[in-house]
């Protein structure tokens, strides 16, 4: 049968080619809006695009430019300043009339005109500080608030990588879930299947038909809410990484082939995934994990630094007991003229200029005690600082212990459960081939699958735990990767 090239066809034809390219298109730009990370990829997009991160990195800048207020204190201080005056009214004051005439009346008054129609003046003022205590102190001060603000941006970088290490976690136990319900919808349909047959065959009852049914009509509101909450934790992940779009999100690496126990039979998304540490505390003696702890973790470094800030905020307090001195000079030139105004007058007779030169002490002697309660207002604030430094490191030593136990039991969990699965998918696969044989019941079917199912997703869990609270424990430690370690990025 051939082809019939009518104006009709040949109109199909085209429309057909025209769907069928524009299909193309649009895979080829749903793929190439993919994006596909690994857990480094993910962690350094987030250190270059992160809005957290950016926020950061502002507070810091801002830390820089306060710094560089400091220093100006120390250079001369120059001001310029110049004004015109014209004068609608001259003023005119009344002096003696005696002052000009010896024989005039002592009572008689004369107005006299003080000023000319246009007035000019400017002047040029330098300063600079020869003793001020407060701008020293200040110095120190400034620079121990920029260390702070460093910190603060290390502790932040910190905390970002962390977050995007457990949601790329939470992400691939999402999607662990998702293929693990999607495997149970499709094992019950099949049995579903396989049971109709035999109670067609009069070999199973409609007992057994409608309990499957139950058990699929429960199964895939779960696959839905399953796909639902991958999809969320996709789009968190996405914010995560400073992603404008971030629905289409591939990560590497799978949490049910994770094996915990021989990490070198790991596949290589996996071995990525496992060797992602910053301490490797799990395999350092407790003593010497709370001493990095104490040493590296930023929120106590940040405690530190406050201190150090609160002690340079006393002693600043404390200088303005002191007195300042400061060198002054002043060069100026004024000029007045009647009439129509020419700058700054006509000749040198309607100008003149002065200059002056000194030196300036001042000594605050009272204030109302306001200078007493500033000191003892900065005093207490040490103190709450101080306070509040022991009771961190009580805490973290607490955090870093409690996350040891938790690492330990995930691992231990994690074995467990690895048997679990393989006794599982053994006592699934009997019951399957009894039921087909007509030894076994429905009942016992459907408890080796939901067994199967559990196993399985028990064993994510687990692997999941053991991540997370590693990566939980590098930041209790303050050794995070791509943050801390040598090689690494460091913000």
């Amino acid at each position: 049968m051939g082809l019939c090239w009518t104006p009709g066809g040949k109109m199909m034809s085209l429309m057909v080619m025209a769907l069928l390219s524009a299909s193309a298109a649009t895979a080829e730009r749903t793929e190439a809006q993919t994006k596909v990370f690994t857990l480094e990829g993910a962690i350094r997009q987030a250190l270059d695009e992160s809005f957290d991160l950016k926020d950061a990195r502002f507070d810091l800048e801002v830390a820089n430019e306060q710094v560089s207020e400091a220093w100006g204190s120390l250079y001369p201080q120059v001001d310029f300043s110049a004004s015109y005056t014209r004068n609608l009214t001259v003023a005119e004051n009344f002096l003696p009339a005696i002052i000009f005439d010896p024989t005039a009346d002592p009572d008689e008054l004369v107005p006299v005109r003080f000023g000319a129609d246009n007035i000019w003046q400017t002047s040029i003022t330098v300063e600079q500080a020869l003793f001020k205590p407060e701008v020293f102190v200040g110095l120190g001060a400034a620079g121990h608030y920029k260390n702070l603000q460093e910190e603060a941006v290390r502790g932040r970088t910190q905390t970002v990588v962390t977050r995007v290490r457990i949601g790329y976690y939470n992400l691939l136990l999402a999607r662990e879930q998702v293929r693990l319900t999607d495997n149970s919808v499709l094992r019950v349909r099949e049995s579903l299947r396989e049971t109709r047959a035999l109670n067609a065959a009069g070999l199973a009852s409609d007992y057994d038909v409608l309990r499957l049914e139950v058990e699929l009509a429960n199964l895939e509101p779960n696959l839905r809410r399953a796909v639902n909450r991958e999809a969320g934790f996709t789009r968190q992940l996405g914010i995560e990484l400073g992603l404008d779009q971030y629905g289409d999100i591939e990560i590497t690496g799978s949490l049910a082939d994770m094996r915990l126990d021989d990490r070198s039979a790991n596949s290589p998304e996996n071995q990525e995934i496992l060797a992602f540490s910053g301490t490797g505390a799990d395999g350092r003696p407790l003593r010497q994990v709370l001493r990095i702890a104490s040493d590296e973790r930023s929120d106590l470094r940040q405690l530190a630094l406050t201190e150090d800030l609160k002690r340079s905020e006393l002693k600043l307090q404390k200088v303005n007991y002191l007195p300042e001195v400061a060198l002054f000079g002043t060069y100026a030139i004024t000029a007045q003229e009647n009439g129509s105004p020419d700058f700054f007058g006509e000749n040198e007779l309607q100008r003149t200029t002065s200059q002056l030169a000194g030196i300036r002490i001042s000594l605050p002697i009272f204030q109302g005690f306001s200078r007493d309660a500033r000191v003892d207002q900065k005093r207490a604030e040490l103190r709450q600082a101080e306070a509040r430094t022991r009771l961190a490191r009580n805490q973290a030593e607490n955090q870093v212990k409690t996350l040891l136990d938790q690492l330990d039991e995930a691992l231990e969990r994690a074995g467990a459960q690895r048997l679990a699965v393989g006794q599982a998918q053994r006592g699934f696969e009997i019951a399957s081939a009894q039921y087909r044989e007509g030894f076994g019941s429905q009942l016992e079917l459907t408890d080796s699958e939901v067994a199967l199912r559990e196993s399985e997703f028990n064993y994510a869990q687990a692997v999941y735990d053991y991540l997370v609270t590693e990566a939980q424990l590098d930041q209790a430690v303050g050794r995070v990767p791509m943050v801390d370690s040598r090689g690494g990025r460091t913000q």
